[in-house]
């Protein structure tokens, strides 16, 4: 190999880097700048709260903008869910692309990277993800302080027996427990939000959101858990428990829907356990759609203007579950299905050419032959310069969906040809949400790669080089100039998967532009095979229909950023004009005065501003999808059949493109220590980025390392940054 070749960043020097103006540039600062600002001041308003000093302040503030059309309701929305929608807005308004990054001349050790917690009940956690969990730990230390204060200072001051006060300090701080719950509350829906523009913002994709949710989730629980134990124990006390329970007032708190929301929140939060999860899965999944439940008991139970305080969140989560419906209706074609002899299915989805997706995507797949229910996430496995109007995704045979699914395009592949033309082939249709993911592809932003997989944690990877071999090939902004891939297995027939993608195809002479090397572990099998043909000669079976079909939706939140701006800024705008119109010619003009009639209202009002205003946008953004998709000669350059058939020694073709990358090890593991250490002294002071795609061991295993290498880094060594593409949804 050519020394020079590598020695500088590929292309840089052969692009001419699209420069913003002084102006946009500043314009956009300064949004950030704001956006940062509300947040940090909406965090502030939280902390004070339990505080009398926030009291005062929060009585001042209502009593000041009592003279809004929606009362105190208004008031609240504003200042606890407005923030949340205001920082949306602003995300919208400074929307820009993903720019090609220089690197950086001095590495550093980044808070987003540093793999902080390693071993624990959180998993890997960062540097910035430890700051945020002691934010929520500092805030509910502090706030039970405060309220144990409080209450004790009311307490003293009233002339009640040593029963009396009891009860009247398990009913406060169980009051104070449910306020804590809500502003928990706020942020819960915001890392489910698939499409959040909130998520894209901080580049959090959502298969790593979700764990905040998790933690959310427990924690939330744990709130509302002990606000409904300390009153039932005090109306015991009481001796009036069972008619508190079914009580349903019209002024004040109505308790049975309450009840109601907490069971549903109780059986959500038991069966998302993980031993539950892993013993049933659709038991799980299921029963996570009592979040319908949950939230609508909590606004009837707690009336319009307490309910608004968690609003903002839950609305946005609504904007992305509507939108992800409309999405999910259409019906995509399989263009081809295959069946790999590691007993992996691969299948190619066809898809719109505006539909934009990188490397490091997935999305949520729905068979209709198997099931009209179970959604399942998979990885994307193409780049998108792979073609422009197609999508892969590799799926491991791992339970009975994958299996049936395997089955089904076993069954298919050998089912007799039709009798004459015009009888119709079989084939598999699916419905496809998605994708999903980062935003920005920060498999570009390093020099220097390590991707680290598991089993079918390679899939992402076979994107991601394959994007780097097509902008190398094509003359694209790419920094990747040395990739390693460590590639753990259990036994050899899982190679093939690598045969899914033939390099020299994709940018000849590949080895003079890039230093790539693959190391293969094959953990369960102490020797190579004996006969190469019990791997090499196994057929592959292939599905191909012959319908024109139908590609996927582009209505989805990561999508066309106009139209997405536009989807959540009518809902918002068209929410508070319902809202208004409904307080200024109902609620206010007939003295509606019943709390959970109100928390109905409210509700009803975020719901129908999704499906009326939202939906005009989406109507629209779907004429325009296919305005655009009549524009383009799909069917010139949409993938043909014979494009996507595998041949029948794929693995030959493994063995004379990878062979002078690859080494192979028998009945080892990977010494990360080994590896971590060759690659200090070999790539020297640069910044490396490692990402990983597999089980939760092998995770820990690589950030133990990174961390530690970190710490004791010596200063002509890289500095390894961790990033995790593993997900478990």
């Amino acid at each position: 190999m050519d020394e020079n070749s590598v020695q500088e960043p590929l292309l840089l020097s052969e692009i001419s880097v699209k420069k913003t103006s002084l102006f946009v540039s500043s314009v956009k600062w300064i949004l950030k700048i704001l956006m940062w600002a509300i947040f940090v001041a909406w965090i502030g308003v939280i902390f004070l709260f339990p505080t009398q000093f926030g009291n005062g302040l929060l009585e001042k503030y209502i009593h000041a903008t009592t003279g809004n059309p929606c009362g105190i309701t208004g008031s609240l929305f504003l200042v606890l869910s407005g923030p949340v929608l205001v920082i949306a807005f602003l995300i919208i308004s400074g929307d820009e692309e993903f720019q090609q990054k220089k690197s950086s001349k001095h590495p550093g050790v980044r808070l987003w990277t540093f793999p902080f917690l390693v071993d624990g009940p959180f998993g890997v956690v960062s540097a910035a993800e430890f700051i945020g969990i002691l934010l929520f730990v500092v805030y509910v230390i502090w706030a039970l302080y405060a309220y144990i204060i409080q209450s004790l200072n009311r307490i003293s001051g009233e002339d009640l027996t040593l029963m009396e006060e009891s009860i009247l300090f398990l009913k406060m701080m169980g009051g104070h427990l449910g306020s804590m719950g809500l502003y928990c509350m706020a942020f819960l829906f915001l890392p489910v939000a698939r499409g959040s523009v909130l998520l894209r913002f901080i580049n959090i994709p959502f298969e790593h959101a979700t764990r905040y949710h998790v933690w959310l989730g427990h924690l939330t629980m744990v709130l509302f858990t002990l606000h409904g134990l300390l009153y039932v124990v005090g109306w015991a006390m009481e001796g009036n428990l069972l008619h508190k329970l079914l009580s349903w007032k019209d002024i004040g708190v109505a308790i049975l829907p309450g009840v109601i929301s907490l069971v549903a929140g109780l059986l959500m939060w038991v069966t998302s356990l993980p031993p539950v999860r892993k013993w049933n899965f659709e038991l799980f999944f299921y029963t996570h759609q009592l979040y319908v439940v949950f939230v609508l008991g909590l606004a009837l139970h707690v009336g319009d203007f307490i309910f608004s305080m968690a609003a903002g969140g839950i609305f946005l989560f609504m904007l992305d579950r509507f939108l992800r419906l409309c999405q999910s209706r259409r019906t995509v074609d399989i263009i081809s299905a295959k069946s790999l002899p590691c007993g992996t299915v691969e299948l190619v989805l066809s898809k719109p050419g505006n539909l934009r997706y990188n490397a490091l995507s997935f999305v949520f797949l729905q068979i209709r032959e198997l099931s009209w229910l179970q959604w399942h996430p998979f990885s994307v496995s193409s780049s998108p310069l792979d073609g422009k109007y197609h999508l892969s995704i590799l799926i491991k045979v791992l339970g009975e969906w994958t299996a049936r699914l395997r089955g089904s395009i076993m069954n298919i592949s050998e089912a007799e040809q039709p009798a004459s033309p015009s009888q119709p082939r079989p084939k598999i249709t699916a419905s496809v949400e998605g994708p999903y993911g980062h935003e920005a592809p920060y498999h570009l932003m390093y020099e220097n790669l390590i991707l680290v997989a598991g089993g079918i944690g390679i899939s992402p990877f076979l994107a991601i080089l394959s994007d780097i071999l097509h902008r190398v090939n094509e003359g694209r902004p790419c920094l990747p100039r040395n990739i390693l891939i460590v590639w753990a297995v259990k036994r050899s027939n899982e190679l093939p998967l690598l045969s899914t993608m033939d390099l020299e195809s994709i940018c000849p002479y590949f080895y003079d532009k890039l230093n790539l090397e693959i190391s293969i572990y094959v953990t369960r099998e102490s020797d190579p095979p004996l006969e190469e043909g019990d791997i090499h000669n196994v057929t592959v079976s292939s599905v191909c229909p012959m319908s024109k079909g139908c590609g996927m939706s582009v209505l989805v939140g990561t999508g066309d950023s106009i139209w997405s701006g536009l989807y959540v800024i009518s809902s918002t705008v068209g929410f508070v004009i319902s809202l208004g119109i409904l307080y200024i010619f109902y609620i206010n003009p007939c003295s509606i005065s019943t709390w959970w009639y109100k928390g109905l209202l409210f509700f009803g009002c975020m719901l129908a501003s999704v499906v009326i205003f939202g939906g005009l946008v989406v109507g629209l953004w779907h004429l325009w999808e296919k305005k655009i998709s009549a524009r383009e000669e799909y069917e010139e350059n949409r993938l043909k059949p014979g494009m996507v058939q595998h041949n029948e020694d794929a693995v030959n073709l493994f063995q004379k493109n990878h062979t002078s990358i690859t080494t192979i090890q028998y009945g080892s593991r990977p010494d990360f220590k080994e590896i971590f250490g060759s690659i200090s002294e070999h790539w020297g002071y640069a910044d490396v980025g490692v990402i990983i795609c597999g089980p939760p061991t092998l995770e820990t295993s690589v950030a133990r390392e990174i961390r530690s290498r970190n710490l004791k880094r010596e200063s002509h060594h890289p500095v390894f940054h961790f990033h995790s593409h593993a997900f478990d949804l």
